[in-house]
């Protein structure tokens, strides 16, 4: 069985549960939130030097980290990675400008205000900023989803998935002005309604059939 180390509350965690939600796959979940330190033990550095999650552990022991590279390789025969090479190559653009534009904004600034450690950081000349250029990131996608249902096009991929992950938490968690965004407001609703679709909070049962939680 797939083992997926994840962090509860993170969108990149998050973005890979949901995949796995869509694909009725089963997996082991091991819970690695933030300041638990789960990360930092030798256990887990030996699987993945970075010191990071999500981290992926298939069946044959091989890893795999990085959030769209995990959804990548989990899509892959899937109806979420487009099989045309050119709708793929679409699905592929919006997934980097998530970890290039929007995530480093927009997951950033809602980190912020969300993890007491963080608290030192809640000061304008850092929040300001973020709230700058996660407006223009979510402009530049409001544009796209003025013209298409989803992000990449007709069809719901892991792009859609990808850059859900942040954006439908972004007004209550981040304090980014939402309403300026009806089309992305839209498409947040068309996400969630696609079948399978499960919430942030969402782990994968246990054996005897409880909410994970290692």
């Amino acid at each position: 069985m797939l083992t997926l180390w994840s962090m509860p509350s993170s969108g990149n965690s998050y973005k890979v549960r949901l995949l796995l939600a869509h694909l009725g796959l089963p997996f082991h979940h091991v819970t690695a939130e933030h300041g638990s330190n789960v990360t930092r033990s030798a256990a887990f550095l030996a699987l993945n030097p970075a010191g990071k999650v999500p981290l992926l552990v298939l069946d044959d022991g091989r890893t795999l980290r990085e959030s769209n590279a995990i959804l990548l390789y989990l899509g892959r025969n899937s109806r979420f990675v487009p099989h045309n090479a050119y709708d793929r190559a679409l699905c592929h653009q919006w997934m980097f400008f998530e970890q290039y534009n929007h995530e480093p904004s927009v997951a950033v600034r809602i980190a912020i205000l969300t993890y007491p450690d963080l608290a030192d950081r809640r000061r304008p000349e850092i929040l300001d900023p973020l709230l700058e250029k996660g407006h223009a990131a979510m402009t530049l996608m409001e544009t796209q989803l003025s013209q298409t249902p989803f992000i990449a096009g007709e069809t719901f991929t892991v792009a859609d998935m990808c850059l859900y992950a942040y954006t439908h938490c972004a007004g209550d968690k981040g304090g980014f002005e939402m309403q300026r965004f009806p089309a992305i407001n839209a498409w947040l609703e068309r996400v969630a309604s696609e079948p399978g679709h499960v919430t942030l909070d969402w782990l994968p049962p246990d054996k005897d059939g409880n909410t994970a939680g290692t």
